[in-house]
């Protein structure tokens, strides 16, 4: 799996994104804090509505982000965003009021919105060969897993000599310390695409993902994931230290059970993935999360608790790992921004969904009734992911080869050069400008 790190670009960028991630982990901890000391027990609320918050940046302003990107430098672009992330953090230490939390956080992450699909979409280009990129994605996901693992325990470390404010600094110095690393390397230009309206390019990569029906089932396993995820990542602290009367530390432990779970997965998926299809991994990684909130109730006490998350982290790891290798093999070169852009916006939909109801359900109605309803919808999620998305047969990297013709298309065009014309033209089908379906 390390391999891949000889790659100069990509070991920068895994930097990069390593340092940014553990940065807004301590971030995601110290946001917890400050919600109850603003808060009390409402404080799922107001994360579950500043996260809302987050995933309506998200949802409404990717897209738009990844058509202007088109027209500007990856670099620049990816360095002026991880330097508007830093600002914003630098003033979280100064809230005082619920309202300075939610205007900071859309901030925040309205910048995400235009950096992480833009950072995703780079990462083929940089390195071409599908195992190498399968493996990247597997690094990529521990990273994310080391940031839920790590950013816990340095948070749990830091907070016995320092009051939490103080974790904010570690943001900002995380997302400077990302735009330098970016600085540092070169960053392939996107692969150019036909003239195309704003509105065109906007919409460009939600027309091509709902056009692919492997996409439209990877859109309700999205749903599945997010309906747990909330369920970790709203309530842990409200769970933590209301439900079972803990510290801070014991915050910590818990979201780091989560990341450690996933980070199994990750490890074993690389291997899992050189011989099988991505559905089958996905749709277990569905399952386990599905009836994980389905047995959170029984989970009476902070041990138990841990077990779950660390069982939930498993799931959520293989649900979504082989995302990028989906989308990868989905899309020509140049429309690959605009559906890690798509993917970027729908996903978040999900949570922009699952967010506010296991903040405001945990508070109504209590735990147990938060679990069972949000596995109600995972396990709804789970059996439409199955029958959108059906078996695709071979590896990820193989899409289906049809046999189809042109009619439409003049003699001496490309791509009948490269194909042939008539009945026995036959390749490798994306969605694109002449394959309207797959």
């Amino acid at each position: 799996m390390l391999s891949v790190l000889a790659n100069r670009t990509y070991r920068h960028l895994l930097a990069a994104q390593i340092i940014a991630l553990l940065g807004t982990g301590l971030a995601t901890v110290a946001l917890g804090l400050l919600a109850w000391q603003i808060a009390g027990e409402q404080a799922g609320v107001v994360l579950g509505t500043a996260l809302a918050i987050k995933m309506l940046a998200y949802v409404g302003l990717a897209p738009i982000a990844s058509a202007l990107a088109d027209q500007l430098p990856r670099r620049v672009m990816l360095v002026s965003l991880d330097l508007i992330r830093a600002a914003v953090a630098l003033a979280l230490p100064f809230v005082t009021e619920i309202w300075h939390i939610y205007g900071l956080i859309f901030l925040m992450q309205a910048a995400s919105a235009g950096f992480t699909p833009t950072f995703q979409a780079t990462i083929p280009d940089v390195l071409p060969d599908e195992a190498e990129y399968t493996r990247a994605l597997s690094l990529s996901r521990l990273a994310y897993d080391l940031e839920s693992l790590l950013s816990p325990m340095l948070a749990a470390a830091l907070l016995t000599v320092v009051s939490f404010p103080v974790l904010f600094t570690g943001t900002v110095i995380g997302f400077l310390a990302s735009a330098l690393l970016v600085v540092s390397v070169p960053i392939p230009s996107p692969q150019p695409s036909p003239p195309r309206s704003i509105w065109t390019r906007t919409t460009r990569g939600i027309r091509l993902y709902f056009a692919t029906p492997r996409l439209r089932g990877l859109l309700a396993l999205n749903l599945v994931v997010a309906a747990a995820s909330s369920m970790v990542i709203v309530n842990t602290v409200v769970l933590v230290k209301g439900h079972f009367a803990l510290n801070e530390p014991q915050v910590a432990i818990a979201l780091a059970a989560f990341g450690g779970g996933s980070m199994m997965a990750a490890l074993l998926l690389p291997r899992v993935l050189d011989h099988m299809p991505d559905r089958p991994p996905m749709l277990a990684g569905g399952a386990l999360l599905t009836i994980g909130l389905w047995i959170g109730p029984w989970a009476d006490s902070f041990g138990l608790l841990v077990v779950l998350w660390a069982l939930l982290g498993f799931g959520f790891s293989l649900a979504q790992t082989p995302t990028g290798r989906l989308l990868r093999r989905s899309a020509l070169p140049e429309d690959r921004p605009a559906l890690f852009a798509a993917q970027f916006a729908l996903s978040h939909a999900c949570w922009l969904l699952t967010y506010p109801l296991a903040g405001q359900i945990g508070a109504r109605a209590g735990f147990d009734a938060t679990f069972l309803l949000l596995g109600t919808l995972a396990g709804g999620g789970l059996l439409l992911a199955a029958r959108l998305w059906r078996d695709d047969g071979g590896l990820a990297h193989q899409a289906e080869a049809a046999t189809h013709d042109h009619p439409d298309l003049p003699a001496d065009h490309p791509h009948l050069a490269t194909y042939g014309h008539g009945p026995n033209h036959r390749h490798p089908v994306v969605v694109d400008d002449l394959h309207p379906r797959t």
